[in-house]
Order: C-alpha cells, then structure tokens, then sequence
C-alpha cells in the first residue's frame, strides 16, 4: 500500500508499477531516514520550491466539490445558524444539504459569516489558528494553502493536515456520485452554423487568390486564421452549453483532470491539425470525438496522434541521457563553507524577468542581497547582506522595484564547491542550504526531470533549408553543449555604423568599384563600417625623456622618446600620442569595413544608418554562445543560456529555479588552457580545473616561482566531463579506454574529491550526513 499523495512525487501509478522497500539497518541509517528521507521531510520540490505533495485528482475535486455554494431550495431562504455545530447538527439531521448556502456565526460575538457545511468540514482539517478559509478550493489554490502552513507550522502539522484532506476529500467525492457518460456532453446546434460561414469564407479566399490578388502564403495564412477563430468561437460556445454545477464542468475547473482544450475537441470540433513536418493542413477536422469523423477526417487525424506517441518513445530515451551528462558535470559541486566573501554577484532586472516569463519578486526569493534593493522612488525596501525570506517576497511582490543585485554561484569564489550565501535557499525546505548539501546533483536532477515533458520538436518550414527552429529538450541540449545553433543569426563582431544594400540582378560592386556577376539574388548586404586602431608602441625607462605630449598628433620621423645615453627614438608612424607611465604609443586610426551576406528569409534586427556593437545580433535567429564568448565576455554568455533554457521551460508550463541552471553554467566556465606553465607541473596547451591551477600557482607562490597562466574556457558538459581531474569519473562517463590510457600513461592520482569517484571505490560520498567525515588513512603497502 502507498500513501496517495506521495504518487506525484515517486511519478507512481497503479498500471502494475513496481517499488523498492527501503530498511535501515544501522544506527547511523535509521537516523538518517526519520531525518531525511521520510515522506514527511520532503514535502517541496527542489526544483522549485513550490509543494509536491498536494492534494489532486479526486481529492481537489471532492473538496471542490463540497466548498462550491449552492443556493437554498426556492421554498426557503438561506438558514442562519449560531455556531458551526448547530450548522453540522442540521446537516446529519438531514435538515440542510452540504452545499447549501447558510448564514453561520464562526466565533460567539462575531457576525454571521455566509458559508456551507462543506467549508466547515474542510476547516476541521486545518491547523488551529490558521483562520476561517471561505471559498471555493481547486487545486491551485489548495497548493497556496499547504504552502502557507508548511511555511508557518512546519512539516509535522503539514503533514497531518494533508491526510485529513485527503481523508476528507476522497468521502465527499464519493457521495457527490460524481461520475459522467455520453449524456453528460451535451449537443451544440449552433456549430453547424459557425462552420457553414466559415466554409464561405474559405471560398471567398480561394476566389480572391484564383483572380491573382492573393499569393499562395497569404491564401494559406488566411484560411488557417478563418478556421482559428471558427474554433474559438465553438469553444466559447462549448463553455456556455455545459452546465456550470454539472460533473464535467467541475472536474476541469476543479484542476482535477482535463482542460477545456480537450472537451471542445470532444462536444465542438477538433479543428485544425498539422502534418508531419509541421505544417497545418487547411482543411479543418470539423467533426468532434462524441459525434465521430468522417475517413478523411480520421486519416489527417492520425498524422499527430502517430508523431505525438514516436516523440514520447524518443523524448525519454534524450531526456535521461541529458540528465546523466548533467549529474557528470555538475555532481562535485558540494556547499562547502559559509561565505566566500563575493561582492560581484549578479543584476536581476525587470526587462529580463518579464522576457523568461517570470515575476522579478519570485527571481530574487531565497537569495542574499549585495547592495540594498530600492523602489523607483528610492526608499530602501531590503538592506545590503540580506537573506529574501518569504515574508520580504511577499513585500517585494507588492513594491515597485526595478532591479536587485543578489549574491549568485556564478560568482562564487571558491574553485571547489559552492558557499551557502552565494547558493541562498535549499528549495527542499525553504530554508537556508546546510553545508554538505550536493547541490550540483540537485540542480542536474531538477534540469533532467522535466526533460520528458518538454517537446522534441523541431519546426520543419516545409523543407526549406536554414529555416529548421529547434525547440524543446534538443534546443536545452544545444545550449549546455554550446554547439552552434541550427538557425544562427548573424553577429555584428564589430562596432560600427549599418549600410544595407539589396542585391538586384546578379551584380554587385566589388571593391575596386568594378561589377561582379553573384548568385544572391533576393539577398541583403549589411556593411558594418568601423575604424580599427593600429601603430607602434615605444617602451620608456626610469632615466628616459618623453618628447611628446598626451592626445597631441605627431608626424612621421618625430622624436618620441630620448633615452637615458642621447639616443632618440623617432615615430614610424604618423598618428596620436598615448602617454603611460612605462610607455608610449602613438595610435593612427584606419576606416575598415565588415560584409554580412543576409539570405532571404531572415528578419533584420538593424536599419541602414544604425550604430551597432561588437557582439549584437543583426538578424533574428539563436545566437551561438561560444561567437558570444570571444565578442562579450563571459556575463553576456552566462545570462544567453539562462534566458534561454529558461524561456523553453516555461514555454512549456514548467517551472525551474534560477540557481540550477546557474550551477550548469558555472561548470561551463570551470576549465582553462595552460598558456604558460610557469614555475608549475603544468603543461602548455593542458585543458584543467581551475581549481588545479589555483593550487600548482599556490605551491609556486612558496617556492617564489613564477606562476602558470591560463585562457578560460567555455566548453559543453560533454567536454567538461571528460576533462574533470578524477580519472575515475571520467572513465565512467564515456570513452573509458581513452581515459585510462591516458591516465595510466601520464601517472595521475585520483583524490577521491566528488560524489561519483567514492561511490565506484565503495566509500561513504563527501556530501549530505558524510560530509567533513574524516576518514581514515589507508595502510601503508608494505
């Protein structure tokens, strides 16, 4: 037997489902259980904060059921009742019903509150104190109540609340006899009506494309908007033919089960379907489920159903994949001190919350503030250094406030693991994150597990090439690879003023001003003009003599510098003089331009005569992260793949936190290219942790040798797996032969430092209750 509200959370249900049993036997595991593992003490979900054990399905709709007010029977008026027993008395007393509306005086002294006896029982199940909740539940807003509690009485009174609801929802739905057939669907006369008009409509198209007035993209579009509206206007239809307090109805309102999407496909029409590459076919399925299609309509029918159940089979094979590079990449990064002392952090605006789909309020929640957080009009709503708990998100949500600077793990400081100010909230108990929480595991799992329900989609533009948008989990995919996007836009890499040019008839003008015969026809140049600095630099010593002044133009064959013995040093070139403390440059500024062959198809993001900056986009389309890199630094890349990721998310009605992203992110960025080794170990052209080159400069620095100098790196989770420092974990990852060749050739020493190196060799994982354990040193060989 399993507890039904735990269903969700295990994804359990009960087609033959299988569960392992767990049973403690130590100690140390039996105390490890009653504090962590019990359903009880998991009660939120870590991607997001929000409860995952909630009351849905049946119980929301018995308790939407019993808390929906229905007016007294006509022969009487409402009934009024002086205390909330004598309203229950009647009730078994079968005097009133339990949806009947009555007049109830809650607490002696007060006045008489219009309520039910369904709302009354519903309370019975709520902490005491919690306040009299008098409204009609579904389960959306059973969600916010549990939230509420668990955020004021803790997990143990949550707890028990959520089985008396649940004990009380599943009665009241069962005598509601709720159930619904064939006769419950009723008919609608009027479609016939809507899709006689919208079929001549359609011929009036068709007549205005055949006399040339419409071309064939504008026919298309305007069909499929014709039957759009057709469908929206039987849907609305739908809604008012179904009766407000019947079984149908208060199943989809109640948020137990389906949406009115599906019931107008079953009582109105289902309307226009696409095929296999993703274009609508015009002509619309007119029929409903209830009524039946016709053959043609049932053939066009079955190209989504097919697509929908092959994508299902894919999706879940890609989905667990993903998770797996993700935990690989991510699995070292543990909490690891209190305060790393960071003062960079990260800026979360308004402009980039409303473009993720977020509110800004729920964006800073659980995370500590660098700088105080003020209102438009400048009074401090949050002071610097402070943790955003509940309480101040609910002030943050009400104030007018346009941007936070927040402490971020993109910024933390320390090369191995995460500190809790930079981390914030532990999402699973809404409370600051304890030191050995394996956050890096969390934020993988909490990216992954949602991976299923994200679509495979990639838009097909009837086959034109270049015009393929990829969507969904291979989208999430191509970001955290960083691999070059499938629809690129084009990126100005220098800043300058645009000049667009159309090509006309196969010619343009080559740069001598000569014609040339192309084949681009149909596209757009955009020159970018801009003016590069080039010149010569003159190094100046202590005794050395600078002969000319800062920001002054000098010619060619000018004395620049005399040094120390007499001897001049003469400009080769003519241009302006920079004056520094150990040198002298003299910059000349040449005009240069960029060419960017646009083909047709691409949307500009410029017009003739703008100014733009290196690194912006100048068409629309997915810009590649690693050209974003070299052209703006790593901050502009950091917050691409945020907005990104998140945006698919949340496109698709699934909510992630911020911070778990942020953690991939930051694994991205932890390898550097040895440029010089120094005084180190390290090796030229070597790809390593930063971490490694922070500890081999630390041990030079005690030598008073030179330290190593390195490029950092922006590479996809693939290659960061492969290129961790455990030899262990890399091996298995993937191409395992190729590591231990490489590791057995080169002498390396695994330091046992994350997760899954300690699990392959059978020791306790540094994380959770074995964090900071100190173990003890193996013998000796002798």
């Amino acid at each position: 037997r399993i507890h039904p509200l735990v269903c969700t959370a295990f994804n359990a249900d009960f087609d033959g489902d299988q569960m392992a049993v767990h049973v403690p036997l130590t100690e140390e595991a039996k105390a490890e259980v009653r504090t962590r593992m019990v359903s009880v003490r998991n009660l939120l979900k870590p991607a997001t904060g929000q409860p995952v054990m909630r009351p849905d399905k049946d119980v929301a709709w018995g308790i939407f059921y019993m808390t929906t007010m229905v007016a007294p029977p006509k022969d009487r008026e409402a009934r009024s009742f002086g205390a909330p027993e004598e309203a229950v008395l009647a009730y078994r007393l079968r005097k009133i019903d339990l949806r009947e509306t009555i007049r109830v005086r809650l607490k002696p002294g007060e006045k008489p509150t219009e309520t039910n006896v369904g709302r009354i029982f519903l309370n019975r199940g709520l902490p005491e104190g919690y306040g009299f909740v008098n409204d009609q539940l579904d389960a959306k807003k059973l969600t916010e109540i549990v939230r509420n509690i668990l955020e004021n009485y803790g997990p143990d009174r949550t707890a028990a609340m959520l089985d008396e609801v649940k004990s009380i929802g599943f009665h009241y739905i069962t005598k509601s006899g709720y159930s619904w057939g064939m006769a419950d669907l009723p008919f609608i006369p009027d479609k016939r009506v809507l899709t006689e008009e919208g079929d001549h409509m359609v011929e009036e198209i068709e007549s205005q494309y055949l006399e040339g007035l419409l071309t064939q993209s504008e026919r298309h579009a305007k069909i499929v908007d014709v039957w759009t509206n057709i469908k929206d206007r039987v849907t609305k239809l739908s809604k008012e033919r179904l009766p407000k307090t019947g079984s149908v109805a208060s199943m989809i309102d109640s948020g137990a089960r389906g949406s009115w999407g599906q019931l107008t496909q079953i009582i109105g029409m289902k309307g226009l379907v696409s095929n296999p590459a993703g274009d609508i076919i015009e002509l619309p399925v007119k029929a409903n489920f209830k009524d039946g299609f016709d053959v043609l309509e049932y053939f066009i029918s079955t190209h989504g159903a097919r697509k929908g159940l092959s994508d299902t089979a894919l999706r879940t094979a890609n989905a667990g994949y993903l998770t797996r590079r993700l935990v690989d990449v991510a699995q070292d990064i543990v909490v690891r001190a209190d305060d790393c002392g960071d003062t960079t952090g990260v800026m979360i605006t308004i402009k980039e919350s409303e473009e993720i789909g977020e509110k800004i309020h729920n964006r800073v929640l659980g995370r500590y503030t660098l700088a105080a957080i003020k209102d438009v009009d400048g009074k401090v709503l949050v002071e610097a250094n402070t943790l955003i708990t509940e309480p101040l998100g609910r002030m943050l949500a009400k104030a007018d406030f346009k941007e936070a600077h927040v402490r971020s793990v993109l910024e933390c400081k320390f090369a191995r693991g995460i500190c809790r100010r930079c981390y914030g909230y532990d999402l699973a108990y809404n409370k600051e994150a304890e030191i050995g929480t394996a956050v890096g595991i969390i934020a993988a799992q909490s990216i992954g597990e949602p991976g299923t329900q994200l679509t495979m989609r990639t838009f097909h533009t009837g086959g034109v090439a270049g015009l393929d948008i990829t969507q969904g989990l291979p989208r999430v995919e191509e970001l955290f690879e960083a691999r070059p996007p499938k629809r690129r836009a084009f990126m100005s890499e220098v800043a300058g003023k645009v000049k667009i040019e159309e090509v006309e008839r196969n010619m343009v003008e080559g740069p001598g001003g000569e014609k040339v015969l192309a084949s681009f026809v149909g596209h757009k140049i955009v020159r970018v003009n801009y003016v590069e600095e080039d010149g010569e630099t003159y190094k100046v010593g202590r005794e050395d003599v600078v002969k000319v002044k800062d920001g002054k133009k000098v010619d060619e064959g000018v004395v620049v510098v005399e040094r120390a013995n007499g001897e001049p040093l003469t400009a080769k070139v003519a241009g302006t003089a920079k004056v520094g403390e150990k040198a002298v440059r003299i910059v000349r500024e040449t005009e240069k331009t960029r060419e960017y062959i646009i083909p047709p198809g691409y949307v500009l993001y410029v017009r003739d005569g703008d100014m733009v900056e290196a690194g912006q986009p100048i068409t629309e389309g997915d810009l590649d992260p690693t050209q974003l890199f070299r052209l703006r630094g790593k901050e502009a890349v950091q917050k691409y793949i945020l907005k990104s990721v998140q945006s698919i998310y949340t496109s698709q009605g699934q909510k992630l936190n911020d911070k778990h992203i942020e953690i991939i992110v930051r694994q991205m960025f932890s390898r550097v290219l040895v440029r010089d080794s120094g005084d180190t170990e390290l090796l030229p052209g070597e790809v390593i942790e930063k971490a490694q080159m922070l500890e081999e400069n630390e041990l030079a620095a005690k030598r008073k040798g030179r330290p190593a100098e390195g490029e950092e790196l922006f590479l996809g989770i693939t290659k960061i797996s492969l290129t961790t420092r455990s030899f262990l974990s890399a091996a298995s990852f993937q191409e395992t032969a190729r590591v231990l060749i490489n590791a057995a050739i080169t002498g390396k020493i695994d330091r046992l430092e994350g997760l899954k190196e300690n699990v392959i060799i059978g020791r306790l994982i540094p994380a959770g209750t074995g964090f900071g354990v100190v173990r003890q040193p193996a013998a000796e060989a002798v």
